[in-house]
């Protein structure tokens, strides 16, 4: 697609656009004529969003700001920068350790440990709700929905039970709004309900979409980068090794370049909102258009020898975030919990080797390209402290007392871990 047809239509899903080039995806990305709109009760042009094709579940409810254009997601977008800003995540950083080391400690005396289940799907989980305001014991109630609708296609017979995971969620997420408006804990959902529209609170159904975007944004991209790149490390056991020593170099451009490789989001949907031209192609109102970022990813025009991991590629300007007015808020957060697992995993079992025939990577890349299971054998260890159940305890202690929640203008500084093991 890269030499013949960077723009190309497919007659899939009723038809639409395809941006496959680098420069395809980067102008459409920032074109003024397109859209992300949804427009669920049909009161403006009838636009359906970001997905393609429309998820069922999601006909009724915006995905948050992501399915805004300005000014509207500027509204909303603005009320979550000074909780996700670079400053206000490296308060996080002794907290988001503490998890990791907790989730090691579970497995490490075993030799035996699932990435996925045992490690990359807990410490984004943790992390979110924190962040949100919710008690971070409920992990779980939010972690598994989350997960399965996303590896779960719609006529699948395991549908009925995700959604039945998904209501439960949903009330718990109803539950933490409405109690965010009578009796407020720091964090992102007490920040929304305090948002203000013309004098008004937001609607209640716009503030699920933005908390639905942040738990989904939270937990299973940082989950499907973690899981690839401890994967492909064990295949490649001297990059394993190079990375290990040579981590002050190599840490950060590493991280982007799995970020490119693996393209955790691979595309978002897009509406052509008028009648535009690009490079010769007529583009009429109304016309569906999905952005490929995994496939822009991969253009040897901006990524030499593209197909290949470069663990210190230079000037890596990846599209793995999206790009313009929409680009992921939450890069931050995704980087720093990425690299805390990375790293741990590095030091405390440096020799593990993930077990081909029992890796699961999902049926379909979507909305995600994740996996659902990555078992791993390495030498036994010793641990380090306390389990997760009993390091979460002292977690949610912390965060109550210490305010951690607060926006980085109330609060600047980072956790204070202070209890003993």
């Amino acid at each position: 697609m890269h030499a013949k047809c960077p723009m190309a239509w497919t007659d899939t899903y009723n038809g639409h656009w395809v941006a496959a080039s680098g420069n395809a995806v980067f102008e459409m990305a920032r074109c003024p004529e397109v859209s992300v709109d949804h427009d669920v009760h049909n009161e403006r042009r009838g636009y359906v969003g970001i997905s393609i094709p429309t998820p069922r579940r999601a006909a009724m409810v915006r995905g948050g700001m992501l399915e805004m254009d300005d000014p509207e997601h500027r509204t909303y977008r603005s009320v979550l920068n000074p909780y996700l800003s670079p400053a206000a995540v490296k308060r996080w950083q002794p907290f988001i350790d503490e998890i990791v080391r907790a989730c090691l400690d579970e497995k490490i005396g075993t030799g035996r440990i699932d990435f996925v289940d045992d490690l990359a799907n807990i410490v984004p989980a943790v992390l979110t709700l924190a962040m949100l305001g919710i008690p971070l014991k409920k992990w779980s109630v939010y972690s598994d929905p989350v997960h399965a609708s996303v590896y779960t296609p719609e006529d699948s017979p395991d549908a009925g039970r995700v959604a039945e995971m998904h209501r439960t969620m949903g009330i718990d997420i109803l539950t933490s709004l409405n109690d965010a408006k009578s009796d407020p804990r720091p964090g992102l959902i007490k920040a929304l309900t305090e948002l203000r529209i013309d004098g008004e609170p937001a609607p209640d159904m716009e503030l699920l979409g933005m908390i639905g975007l942040l738990i989904g944004g939270g937990f299973d991209t940082t989950t499907a980068l973690t899981a690839h790149s401890l994967e492909w490390l064990s295949e490649n056991p001297d990059k394993r090794a190079e990375l290990s020593r040579d981590r002050d170099e190599l840490l950060d451009p590493a991280t982007e370049e799995f970020l490119r490789y693996f393209t955790p989001a691979p595309g978002d949907g897009r509406t052509i909102a008028d009648d535009c031209t690009y490079q010769g192609i007529d583009f009429k109102e109304g016309d569906r258009l999905w952005l490929s970022w995994a496939m822009a990813n991969r253009d040897q025009t901006i990524f030499p020898d593209a197909d290949d991991i470069v663990m210190d590629r230079k000037g890596n300007r990846h599209f793995s975030f999206g790009l313009g007015v929409h680009r992921c808020i939450g890069s931050n957060v995704a980087r720093t919990v990425f690299k805390s697992m990375l790293l741990a995993v590095l030091d405390r079992i440096p020799d593990y080797t993930c077990d081909p025939k029992g890796t699961v990577h999902y049926d379909t890349i979507g909305v995600i390209q994740g996996m659902r299971n990555l078992p791993a054998t390495f030498t036994p260890g010793a641990r380090r402290g306390p389990g997760l159940d009993e390091t979460l305890d002292h977690l949610q202690r912390i965060c109550d007392e210490q305010g951690l929640a607060a926006p980085v203008t109330e609060r600047p500084d980072a956790a204070v871990i202070d209890f003993q093991y």
